[in-house]
């Protein structure tokens, strides 16, 4: 049974700078992207960051402001969030997609709740 379990959230003034972790448990092959997505109240799961090995996407709000990193040997993430701004307040959530010959799976963590206060 895979699991991605996220620290790191919390509460911080705007300005600030938060780092956001993800590790994923159990023995795992083939995994294809790790990355962050958020949702906040009453919006939509919009993308942050996700990284494949050949290339790295990021959201448009958070564009020079927030950096992915992964470990591929370790199967972990880290978002590192810095020029915090009240509206990236949301539930961040990992993601992880592991791709066989012939099925793909898609594992998401429980969420960590990342609020800026102005």
């Amino acid at each position: 049974q895979v699991q991605l379990v996220e620290s790191g959230g919390g509460l911080v003034h705007a300005g600030g700078s938060l780092r956001l972790s993800c590790a994923a448990s159990g023995s795992i092959a083939n995994v294809y992207l790790m990355g962050w997505y958020r949702q906040a109240p009453g919006k939509q799961r919009e993308l942050v960051a996700v990284t494949t090995s050949s290339t790295t996407n990021y959201g448009q709000s958070v564009k020079g402001r927030f950096t992915i990193s992964r470990d591929t040997v370790k199967n972990t993430t880290d978002l590192q969030m810095n020029s915090l701004k009240p509206e990236d307040t949301a539930v961040y959530y990992c993601k992880m997609v592991v791709l066989t010959s012939t099925l793909v799976y898609d594992y998401w963590g429980q969420g960590t709740q990342v609020t800026v206060s102005s």
